[in-house]
């Protein structure tokens, strides 16, 4: 039908039967699946539809539109859906009576949870969300693979950024530059997110006191923004000497994102910014040694927490005053804000294979955000970074 490249059927196989053993350890019938981004990894596609998992056996995935497209891109069964009313039926009779059903209450509207419900009178509702972001959580050989390209083209960005940087420039002007040189690369530009009203352009390509304007997103950085309907990322500020410059930036390969965060600045940086960033790379260092299977996530978020508080910049440390996010990394992989997330409260352990974006940053109110930002794996040797551009600060000439 087409020449785009499709997801293996092995990785699909592998996914489904993994899934299907969380299924029965739940004591779950089934599970019906309805976000995107769920049936795209367990199917490979992303036609509209919605996926039913039985515990054992065959999955179907019944689509609305295009179930052309759905039948030679997905490795699973596909039916038309039909009226939805009818839907509940055509399960039942296909894979039998549901008493338990797993659904994603972290991301399924409640009006669409309703309906889908009353498709199976008398069944109970079970959230599978977490489960299977866990099992996303780690990534395989093919993944690693689509994220290791994805990392190479932002080390090429990191590269030529003196050529791109120049004093007066703005901020969207930039962005718009390494929002170029990705596109053509191929990035889909869809920085897609799992939290509830949480979007993402690029990254967060600011400067000054711009990136150090607190906004609703929840990360370090905020950026002024373009207008009042976007208020975050990249605005009409321009580059002024000696002010610190935040390139935070990603892009996708085959669905799958990684993020790295990397410093500009058009002179020096004061000698105080300079020492934040420093402590930001040690505590990097430190979460490297640190981050094996078996360690807590929240382990590796209090060292870093305690690492800034000894440099005395705890005040500062992944943002400033109230508006300071409470966490040091998070997974990524088909969504930017993947398990595990590195927080006070998770004591979940790493599990060898988990990928995440580790971003120690400090925010200085009116002066600017100093950080780094790697995408790392988790290895029993300790977090192996993916991302691979150099962490010197770039210095373009006054």
């Amino acid at each position: 039908m087409h020449s785009l490249p499709l997801v293996p059927v092995s990785e699909i196989k592998q996914r489904l039967q993994d899934f299907q053993q969380t299924l029965q350890q739940m004591k779950l019938d089934g599970a019906l699946i309805t976000q995107n981004i769920d049936i795209y990894y367990l199917s490979g596609t992303m036609q509209n539809g919605v996926l039913y998992v039985p515990k054992s056996g065959d999955p179907c995935l019944y689509v609305k539109k295009s179930v052309t497209r759905a039948e030679f891109e997905a490795s699973i069964p596909v039916e038309e859906m039909g009226r939805m009313k009818e839907l509940g039926d055509k399960i039942r009779n296909h894979f039998g009576e549901v008493k338990r059903l797993g659904i994603e209450m972290d991301v399924l509207p409640y009006g669409l949870a309703q309906r889908y419900l009353s498709m199976f009178p008398g069944a109970e509702a079970v959230d599978v969300s977490f489960a299977l972001r866990l099992q996303r959580a780690v990534k395989s050989s093919y993944e690693l693979e689509q994220l290791r390209e994805a990392a190479r083209r932002v080390h090429e960005i990191v590269v030529s950024l003196p050529e791109m940087i120049r004093l007066g420039m703005s901020e969207v002007e930039l962005a718009a530059q390494i929002e170029y040189k990705l596109r053509v690369q191929g990035n889909i530009s869809l920085y897609r997110m799992r939290g509830y009203n949480q979007e993402l352009a690029l990254g967060m390509v600011a400067s000054g006191m711009a990136a150090a304007t607190p906004t609703y997103f929840d990360g370090p950085a905020g950026g002024l923004g373009l207008t009042t309907a976007s208020p975050q990322g990249s605005g009409h500020k321009t580059f002024t000497s000696g002010e610190p410059i935040l390139v935070d930036i990603s892009t996708v390969v085959e669905g799958y994102i990684i993020d790295q965060t990397r410093m500009a600045v058009v002179g020096e940086m004061d000698d105080d910014l300079q020492q934040a960033y420093e402590i930001t790379r040690s505590i990097l260092r430190e979460i490297e040694q640190m981050g094996r299977p078996g360690v807590s996530w929240e382990s590796l978020y209090l060292k870093a927490v305690e690492m800034a508080d000894q440099a005395g910049l705890k005040e500062h440390f992944m943002g400033y005053g109230k508006d300071q996010a409470k966490f040091l990394g998070h997974g990524v992989g088909l969504e930017l804000d993947e398990l595990p997330v590195l927080a006070r409260g998770f004591s979940q352990e790493l599990v060898e294979g988990m990928v995440i974006a580790i971003e120690p940053k400090f925010t200085f109110p009116g002066r600017g955000v100093v950080g780094i930002e790697n995408t790392y794996l988790v290895t029993t040797q300790g977090l192996q970074s993916l991302t691979t551009a150099p962490e010197e600060i770039v210095k373009i000439e006054a």
